[in-house]
């Protein structure tokens, strides 16, 4: 395996704020979106060339939904000529297990913001043709908590049912994780059913995750060499998940299992120490920013007492080492918090 691809890169194995961007990483590959319809619609995979994919440029759709950190956008055509038909392919990754009884609002709006981008592109004449593109949308949830919500308008309204076909509607594609059958995770092979497997297990005994981990990286050495740099991923991202999301004391263990049952042991030894050197490194540098965060807090409590808790954590949510230094510059030298410019 290790043959057949180029050398790994730091940003390749570590990614940062883990439970947020790990999945939408894997899912910025096309190959990765084609497994999840795969397990959620798999009558939808022969109709659409997941080869022809392509990550839509954030710079594509307005600020609002930019800066969502946890959405992919994929445009996709389907089966046919070069000029065939496209469509986009909208996930909503969401990791708190706090259900949403608004997600079918939200859904919308998100969907309206993506055909607004394409009315402006018509209005200013850099749009092809008057046309929107029609939109798959897909709910991806890994939250512990079952979801009991209808992904639907309907769900957050109290309409008489005379009233009801005037209700926009849509159908959705809903993964839960956690509470999906492995069986239906993983039946059509593709490696994103067998990294679900183990996400499943992440805060199960040691026991369970160290057999979902055999099982996943077992079926993962058995696939041809065409799907080499999915494997590579899933490798990747079972070594994250152990860092970030087991106890230390089970690291060594875990990670010489996937290393056991992996087709290139020496490739997973590599991923692994680089992955546990950046993650010291990292934490590290956390601390410095913590440590100037508390510092700036502190010197403000110091001289005006009562510190807002919106400035508060305004402040801790920076993570600019030059932008905190620029704070604690002012924390020292303004006379009302009213100066502060966060």
């Amino acid at each position: 395996m290790s043959k057949a691809s180029k050398p790994l890169e730091p940003s390749d194995i570590l990614t940062e704020h883990f439970s947020d961007r790990s999945i939408r990483r894997l899912l910025q590959d096309p190959e990765y979106v084609r497994g999840l319809v795969e397990i959620i619609a798999p009558e939808l995979v022969a109709l659409l060339d997941f080869s022809r994919g392509a990550q839509q440029n954030r710079s594509f759709i307005s600020d609002a939904l930019r800066e969502r950190e946890s959405d992919v956008l994929l445009r996709v055509p389907f089966q046919g000529p070069p000029d065939s038909e496209e469509l986009l392919i909208y996930i909503l990754i969401e990791h708190q297990s706090t259900v949403d009884p608004t997600m079918g609002f939200r859904l919308l709006s998100y969907m309206m913001e993506i055909w607004q981008e394409q009315w402006r592109a018509w209005q200013s004449g850099t749009g092809v043709n008057r046309r929107l593109d029609p939109i798959l949308p897909i709910l991806f949830y890994t939250g512990d908590r079952r979801w009991a919500s209808p992904l639907s308008l309907a769900a957050i309204m109290e309409v008489p049912e005379v009233m009801e076909r005037f209700i926009p509607t849509f159908d959705t594609l809903f993964l839960e994780v956690k509470t999906t059958d492995q069986e239906a995770l993983t039946k059509s092979g593709h490696p994103l059913g067998w990294l679900l497997s183990v996400l499943q297990k992440e805060n199960a005994g040691k026991s369970a995750i160290s057999e979902a981990l055999a099982a996943a990286v077992s079926a993962l050495s058995r696939l041809d060499e065409t799907q080499v740099v999915q494997i590579r991923q899933a490798l990747l991202y079972f070594i994250q998940l152990i860092l970030h999301r087991r106890s230390a004391a089970e690291h060594e263990e875990l990670i010489e299992l996937v290393k056991q049952h992996s087709r290139d042991k020496s490739e997973v030894a590599i991923m692994a120490q680089t992955a546990a050197e950046l993650l010291i490194e990292h934490g590290k540098a956390e601390g410095i920013v913590e440590g100037r965060q508390t510092s700036i807090l502190q010197l403000l409590r110091i001289r005006f007492q009562n510190v807002p808790e919106t400035l508060t954590e305004r402040i801790t949510s920076i993570e600019s080492l030059s932008h905190l230094d620029r704070l604690l510059e002012q924390a020292m030298t303004v006379q009302s918090l009213d100066e502060i410019q966060v």
